[in-house]
């Protein structure tokens, strides 16, 4: 068959590199895709929200399958396009996909159906989330209601950091259109963890649980990013959690969904906190995570295109999904200065050590290649380094060593990826 993918970051690569060992793949596009993704797939220059184009591609090109990765042509519509033109696309439609295009309508939705979250409240002027902060107890979460790249929400220690905030998102329009609704929660503290699920209408398959590092800076410090690197599992994803994840969680939103109305067919996101009240859910997205895709699908056995076709003919319930006894770290190799300022364009040495190791990956977030044909930095996320090992701790410290073998310019990286490992060093990691 011949597979087209939407996308040309990290998570796109993974997939692309996950869907390239799938026996029933013969030819494989992405559109726009990277460097990295080059080496699998030929890569087609039509950019990622330019749906029409994708689709005279997919018809002039016979292709039997679309994988859409990113959030915003999801949200925007892209499979019921796909759809519409009587092609085979994974990933929600429209309806679905304002699980991660709306918080408010992925909050209204947790509290009709008794989803357990934090507390909230959602707002459409700044002058009535002003007032209600006069009174609002601190520390609280402010969140733009749409699409910002992961970067949407603010932690506000104090009244005046949450005011300034709201300023931000609402009236100067730090994020667009985005913030002209947002939700303001009760901040929530335990041990973040990220669970991807495949999803088919009816049946949810969980898949291996992975812990993310949003902040820019060791020490869960500096701004928000895309993400900074990821493990997998989480070793604070115990058995007892996943049970009441599974009958509180995951199993209610696809119920809550299909009470709605709404059939969810592709991927759901669980972002939970880990309180001491019990796990709670942080937010939805309608797609694979970045990057945590780069460390759940390099331990996944299964054939990921039975998968995704599972999903799209309602048939998941026959998918036994499995994952390697072992573990995946993932450390972002990014450009200085990132999220806010940062230089393109600087040549990346060092990639052809990954070809013949196993276990080893380099999968591209940002990259590009120049007239010369070299690959170039071009974005903010250049590469994700991930490293399988027997446990966690060996899984890290293959990452680390594999980031040694990549040299650009401005090359910066977090070095505190997986620090939580050592909380619970010498006891069982397995998930």
């Amino acid at each position: 068959m011949k597979v087209l993918i939407i996308g040309g970051g990290g998570r796109e690569h993974a997939i692309a590199w996950k869907t390239a060992q799938s026996p029933s793949v013969q030819k494989l596009y992405c559109a726009p895709g990277n460097a990295g993704i080059a080496e699998i797939a030929e890569c087609v220059d039509i950019k990622v929200m330019d749906t029409d184009q994708q689709i005279v591609f997919a018809k002039e090109h016979e292709i039997d399958l679309t994988i859409i990765g990113p959030d915003d042509p999801l949200v925007a519509g892209a499979a019921d396009a796909f759809a519409a033109a009587g092609l085979r696309v994974f990933g929600p439609n429209k309806s679905a996909a304002r699980l991660e295009g709306s918080k408010s309508f992925s909050k209204d939705l947790m509290k009709k159906y008794g989803i357990p979250t934090a507390a909230y409240e959602t707002f459409d002027s700044a002058e009535e989330a002003f007032t209600y902060l006069e009174t609002a107890k601190m520390p609280i979460v402010l969140k733009a209601d749409g699409l910002a790249l992961g970067k949407g929400v603010l932690i506000c220690n104090t009244k005046e950091e949450a005011k300034d905030g709201v300023k931000a998102l609402m009236l100067d329009k730090q994020f667009g259109s985005s913030g002209d609704r947002i939700v303001v929660e009760e901040f929530m503290t335990g041990r973040e963890v990220s669970v991807l699920s495949f999803v088919d209408g009816n049946t949810i398959k969980v898949m291996t649980s992975a812990q993310d590092h949003k902040r820019a800076k060791d020490g869960d410090q500096g701004l928000n990013t895309g993400g900074m690197g990821t493990f997998s599992p989480s070793p604070f994803y115990t058995k007892e959690i996943d049970d009441f994840c599974q009958l509180h969680i995951y199993e209610p939103t696809v119920q809550a969904l299909k009470a709605e109305g709404i059939e969810f067919k592709g991927i759901i996101f669980f972002g939970l906190m880990l309180t001491k009240e019990g796990p709670k859910l942080l937010e939805y997205n309608a797609r694979f995570g970045d990057p945590e895709t780069q460390v759940v699908l390099p331990r996944m056995k299964n054939d990921i295109v039975e998968a995704f076709e599972a999903c799209i003919d309602g048939t998941l319930d026959q998918i036994d999904l499995e994952f390697d006894e072992n573990a995946a770290v993932c450390v972002v190799l990014a450009s200085d200065g990132y999220p806010e300022h940062y230089e393109k364009g600087l040549p990346i040495k060092g990639l052809s050590e990954f070809r013949d190791k196993s276990g080893y990956y380099a999968f591209h977030a940002g990259s590009c290649f120049n007239e010369n044909g070299e690959a170039v930095t071009n974005g903010g996320r250049v590469l994700g380094i991930t490293a399988l090992g027997p446990d966690l701790m060996e899984a890290r410290k293959n990452a680390y060593e594999a980031t040694a073998w990549i040299t650009f310019e401005n090359k910066y990286m977090r070095n505190d990826i997986g620090k939580a490992i050592d909380d619970v060093s010498g006891k069982d990691k397995k998930p």
